[in-house]
């Protein structure tokens, strides 16, 4: 699915909205190509009316356009560090990221499995620009809302945003999808449940 170096990744915007919904975007041809959602059962959505998002587990689905599901985030109760996993269509785990603690800006370290750090993601929440690096410090893709030339008028508010990977990761299909998945936890895990 992710075979693309460049997506923008833009939220639906709703009132009193319980879920968040997003579309992956093709900025080449402004196409959706998958669809982002958060699969919750009613009593977790209607709790958080009452509890801090942080504190609910969230599942996440990326799904094609016809409904099937590809990938998919999931987060348990977190209290101080977060965990967030990252699975396949089948329900393998393809990695996971976690939080650091008093991290300024926000950090998270990507994990293919408990002993292999593949990456960090480390940026700003007030300018919302963050950069993934690998464990030697190399650039492998960055999230931003800077779009010069990028299909300007697919970005309507201030809840869209670019997701770039390396060309020199493009062929790898699951760090490129461990980056995407991600960019997408920072964005719907972490940086929703800041409110």
């Amino acid at each position: 699915m992710f075979n693309k170096s460049t997506y923008i990744i833009k939220e639906h915007v709703s009132f009193m909205k319980l879920t968040d919904r997003y579309d992956i975007i093709d900025p080449e041809s402004g196409q959706v190509v998958a669809n982002v959602a958060e699969n919750l059962s009613g009593w977790k959505k209607y709790l958080r009316l009452l509890v801090k998002k942080a504190l609910l587990p969230t599942t996440v689905e990326v799904k094609d356009l016809n409904g099937n599901v590809l990938y998919s985030i999931k987060k348990s109760p977190t209290f101080l560090r977060a965990k967030v996993t990252m699975h396949t269509a089948d329900g393998s785990e393809l990695g996971f990221m976690r939080s650091r603690i008093l991290s300024i800006g926000g950090a998270f370290d990507v994990f293919r499995d408990e002993q292999t750090k593949v990456a960090e993601i480390k940026g700003k929440w007030t300018g919302w620009d963050f950069n993934y690096t690998d464990t030697n410090g190399n650039q492998l893709g960055q999230i931003t809302k800077q779009w010069a030339g990028i299909g300007k008028e697919l970005f309507t508010n201030a809840d869209t945003y670019i997701i770039t990977v390396d060309p020199s990761i493009a062929g790898n299909e699951q760090m490129v999808a461990l980056l995407i998945l991600g960019g997408l936890a920072v964005d719907v895990v972490f940086k929703e449940q800041q409110g």
